[in-house]
């Protein structure tokens, strides 16, 4: 079969916005800010008695014996569980997140001519765009906490506080969560833009006020969320490849680092680049973000917002964007720098 020469067979790129795994601690809110009231919070056992609640076949729920016989049998559970202690009533989540540059550079790629395309449509888009869009939002999630997930739900008061941790620094930015959206991608503070112009600069290499050069940019993030005295807590649930249906298997395994409860960095990642507003809204929904995945994958939902028959995936518009085609759109572009930004591998067989 003929070769295709004008894509790259082996293609990746190393994603920019590198979170480290979330830890929790429980605090009270009037010492949030005290070290020594931050206590690490680990995970319980809990052995649990439930009743069959589940859908049964016909001929179980039309027949009132078999019925009873089967709700007779309980339903036994062995869980991990997470919660506050009796006199804490605010969750600290706490993370670091590194900001690197260096998109218009794969860190495969075995077709220089379309390696050099790519490099100098990625170039043109930073000397025009700066990032700035996409750190913008970047910014606001993590002003607004959405990385807390459920835990965000039902807080009185939350609380994010950031610090710029690269040597010779001391900027920080706080940000009271309670009184952001989770979908207002325009209502911009000085704080937020401040620190959105931090990760543009780190994005583009290059600060885009004085023309220096940025190697990186760390940040800490520590959010504070007021949920309640002994309220449970969630940190990240792991996935149980094991598929038996022993009685003492534990039908719920939960994240923990050295014994501290702890939220996945890929959850912590998915919830920073939740930015995209600009996939097509189907008819009769509503418009809300999801996250940059190359087909708009929204796992819970079951749906793929990003069609290629609609030709609104990453891959129709990446392959017109890397060989110096002008899209429609410049949503379009900010997509497809998103989807680099955070990483993967793209290449393509060379066989038609």
């Amino acid at each position: 079969m003929a070769k295709n020469t004008n894509i790259a067979s082996v293609l990746a790129f190393e994603k920019k916005l590198v979170p480290s795994d979330g830890f929790m601690y429980g605090t009270t809110w009037e010492e949030r800010n005290k070290p020594e009231s931050n206590k690490p919070l680990v995970l319980r056992e809990k052995s649990v008695r439930g009743t069959i609640s589940n859908r049964l076949k016909d001929a179980i729920k039309n027949d009132p014996l078999k019925l009873n016989a089967a709700v007779e049998n309980p339903n036994l559970q062995r869980v991990d569980s997470c919660a506050l202690g009796e006199d804490q009533n605010t969750l600290k989540l706490h993370f670091t997140l590194k900001v690197l540059s260096g998109v218009q550079n794969p860190s495969a790629c075995n077709n220089k001519a379309f390696n050099e395309t790519y490099s100098k449509a990625a170039n043109d888009y930073i000397a025009a765009e700066g990032f700035k869009e996409l750190a913008k939002r970047y910014a606001i999630n993590i002003a607004n906490a959405r990385f807390l997930w459920r835990n965000r739900v039902g807080a009185e008061n939350i609380e994010v506080q950031v610090k710029k941790l690269n040597q010779d620094s001391e900027k920080t930015w706080t940000f009271d969560a309670v009184k952001m959206g989770l979908s207002d991608f325009e209502s911009v503070t000085a704080e937020i833009d401040e620190l959105a112009t931090e990760i543009a600069s780190a994005l583009s290499g290059k600060n885009n006020l004085t023309g220096e050069n940025v190697d990186f940019l760390l940040l800490e993030i520590k959010a504070f969320a007021q949920v309640g005295f002994a309220q449970d807590v969630y940190p990240s649930e792991e996935l149980v490849l094991d598929k038996s249906t022993a009685k003492d298997k534990k039908s719920k395994i939960l994240y923990h680092i050295n014994n501290i409860a702890g939220m996945h960095s890929q959850k912590i990642g998915n919830a920073l680049r939740t930015i995209d507003t600009w996939y097509p809204v189907p008819e009769g929904e509503t418009l809300f973000p999801i996250a940059i995945e190359p087909y708009g994958a929204v796992t819970n939902l079951g749906k793929a917002y990003r069609n290629p028959k609609a030709k609104a995936d990453f891959f129709t518009l990446f392959d017109r964007f890397a060989c110096g085609e002008t899209l429609e759109k410049k949503e379009d572009e900010h997509y497809v720098m998103a989807v680099l930004v955070r990483g993967g591998v793209f290449g393509e067989s060379g066989k038609d």
